[in-house]
């Protein structure tokens, strides 16, 4: 009988998440079976600080001190994370990317190209790029533009394989469209480039930290319970109530229609009650509206958790406690979960 020496590289799925922000770059590398049904596994997280005047919102200023920062990074992956091999995705911030998730039964136009095509991925793009272009009102080819199909609660396929999902389920699947001012993006992929790195998609940061607190809410709840998520950006708050694995209802602030967070806090929940409420970010902020997340707990009516990586981590003394439990990694987790995952 031969020998079955380790398999690990081929049998796992890597991926990296890079958060740049002006505290600096925050990396996640994740893997998972090349079954998704089996859990992520955190495999590598560090953070390097940038100069505080490296950004200008979403504008990189200097371009050097992040190329030096990712090489820094990516240099201290340990063995078997080979950079080479990794799916590495990176964020643009909210205020620069346009998101829109949508079934496919609610654009006629993306059915038709998909109906009866077995080649459904690459039919569904020209409709892809067209919604993009109607949602921004920016012409595509100023647009970059990134898309993913995701199965609605109920649809077809094999839920133990999302990857799978999105090419088998057209009628039971909802796209998510990011798209960006195409400028943003060439700059972070060029920064990457000149790292050694190539990205495979774009996201936005509020969109990846929700990807992070849904995959924690596998773990912390039934999949029949309600639950709110609350993510403390750079421009604010967001918050969505989740139900049957759908978003009911979405809020941000600060919004002209909300006088302050406790009343933003109150239009999410609407009299609803959830199992709990995962909060990601740079929840310190809270501070500057002077809630605690026992306010907040208090307003919505149930628990507030933090999100942690540490869930997700298994005994490693490599792996830094205190980044472990910071909920601000949120973003650069939810950026390679969703490599692990396509």
């Amino acid at each position: 009988m031969g020998s079955r020496g380790p398999r690990w590289p081929e049998m796992r799925r890597l991926a990296a998440g890079a958060d740049v922000t002006a505290r600096g770059v925050t990396l996640v590398v994740l893997s998972r079976r090349a079954r998704a049904a089996a859990p992520v596994k955190i495999e590598w997280l560090a953070h390097a600080p940038l100069p505080h005047d490296a950004l200008l919102g979403a504008e990189i200023v200097d371009r050097a001190a992040l190329v030096a920062a990712l090489r820094d990074l990516f240099g201290r992956l340990p063995l078997g994370c080979d950079s080479a091999k990794l799916r590495c995705a990176m964020a643009l911030p909210v205020g620069a990317t346009m998101i829109a998730s949508l079934p496919l039964t609610a654009s006629p136009h993306m059915v038709q190209c998909v109906d009866g095509d077995s080649r459904m991925l690459a039919a569904l793009e020209p409709a892809v790029l067209a919604e993009a272009e109607r949602i921004t009102g920016v012409e595509r080819h100023e647009l970059a533009v990134d898309w993913c199909l995701e199965p609605l609660p109920g649809g077809m396929g094999d839920p133990g394989d999302p990857g799978d999902q999105r090419c088998r389920a057209p009628h039971g699947s909802r796209v998510t469209i990011t798209s960006a001012p195409r400028q943003h993006l060439e700059t972070r992929i060029e920064c990457a480039a000149m790292a050694g790195l190539t990205l495979c998609a774009i996201d936005g940061d509020a969109h990846a930290a929700l990807r992070a607190m849904r995959q924690a809410a596998t773990l912390e709840l039934s999949p029949d319970d309600a639950w709110f998520a609350l993510w403390v950006g750079p421009d604010g708050v967001h918050g969505w109530y989740v139900a049957d694995g759908q978003l009911v209802r979405e809020m941000r602030y600060p919004a002209l229609e909300h006088a302050d967070l406790v009343e933003a806090l109150r239009y999410l929940r609407d009299g609803e009650t959830a199992g709990c409420a995962l909060i990601a970010g740079n929840v310190h902020m809270l501070g500057d509206a002077h809630l605690s997340a026992a306010d907040i707990g208090r307003v919505l009516g149930c628990p507030v958790l933090p999100f942690e990586c540490a869930t997700f981590a298994h005994a490693d003394e490599s792996l830094d406690v205190a980044l472990l439990r910071e909920p601000d990694c949120a973003v650069a987790f939810g950026l390679a979960l969703r490599g692990v995952s396509e």
